[in-house]
């Protein structure tokens, strides 16, 4: 009776020991411990094609935020690297210079997987891909496409862009598309579509058909709640923050993530510092440009801000 009470007594304080030891977790500890348990994902990392070469490349430690070395020093598993165009006249002669723009994104993710480095990271169509990748000790890239604008009006482009591996796309960025007002018409209040158009909501239809995930990080809000209303599967925002939290246009309000939440999509969050407080990042450029500008003046040279650039 003796030995069993003393058991019991042992069993106790183990118990009571192991409770202790998970109490005296701390907030870090336990983030990093579901860090590393958990598969993670960057939704959203634009690329330069300059850093897709055989002499400078992501198998590399650049100044880019992100690259081989530091998804493997950072924890991260997955990165969707974008096929990025800015906007441009809705024209044939536009649609083709950005495609030709778009294709080469592609071209430079695909010769990183399979050239440049395919001993450290594989292209994922699927979830079970990503499954299958990590698994394998390997990073996981993944295509995401951010504007549409390269698409043009030819609608098979869609399928084209699913077969080099794109899963999702927006459908505008800064500056209305032929599918969608962007959110950058909210400071004029000026729409080309009052949300999107016809060529727009057919895009939604044909993704939906595909498979490939309709993103709403750049898209204005009338534009948003047509898609979520039209598409039959879960959208996601790529790189969207709180409109509660910061009253810029590419911001979610809460209807809007409250119809997120009812479509069954995510919204991943971005560190975007405008997006973040807006007061305090016009405040920081304006005095940054002060700055520039007097180093300019002293060299004696012609300085552009960055929205002058395409005009030289």
């Amino acid at each position: 009776m003796k030995q069993f009470i003393y058991l019991i007594c042992v069993l106790s304080i183990v118990s009571c020991a192991e409770k202790k030891e998970k109490k005296e977790e701390t907030t870090l500890e336990k983030a990093q411990r579901i860090h590393e348990e958990v598969i993670t994902i960057d939704t959203h990392n634009d690329i330069n094609i300059k850093n897709f070469t055989d002499s400078v490349n992501y198998s590399q430690r650049l100044d880019t935020q992100i690259n081989l070395p530091k998804m493997e020093e950072g924890g991260l598993d997955v990165t969707c690297l974008i096929v990025y165009t800015g906007q441009d006249t809705l024209t044939d002669e536009g649609y083709a210079k950005a495609k030709e723009n778009a294709m080469s994104k592609f071209e430079a993710i695909h010769k990183l997987c399979e050239e440049i480095a395919p001993d450290q990271i594989e292209l994922a169509l699927n979830s079970a891909d990503v499954k299958r990748i990590v698994e394998s000790g390997k990073k996981v890239a993944m295509i995401g496409v951010e504007n549409a604008y390269p698409i043009g009006l030819d609608m098979d482009q869609f399928k084209v862009y699913h077969d080099l591996g794109a899963r999702y796309i927006s459908l505008a960025h800064n500056g209305h598309s032929q599918f969608s007002d962007s959110n950058t018409g909210e400071a004029d209040d000026e729409w080309l579509h009052n949300g999107l158009s016809d060529l727009g909501k057919e895009a939604v239809a044909e993704m939906n058909r595909l498979g490939i995930m309709i993103d709403i990080s750049h898209p204005s809000k009338e534009a948003i709640k047509q898609m979520i209303s039209l598409s039959k599967a879960p959208i996601i925002a790529s790189h969207s923050s709180a409109r509660a939290l910061c009253g810029h246009s590419r911001n979610l309000d809460d209807e809007q993530l409250l119809m997120m939440k009812e479509n069954g999509g995510v919204v991943q969050t971005v560190a975007f510092s405008s997006y973040l407080n807006t007061e305090k990042h016009e405040a920081r450029a304006a005095f940054m440009k002060s700055i520039y500008q007097q180093v300019a003046d002293s060299l004696d040279i012609a300085w552009y801000e960055r929205s002058q650039f395409s005009s030289l």
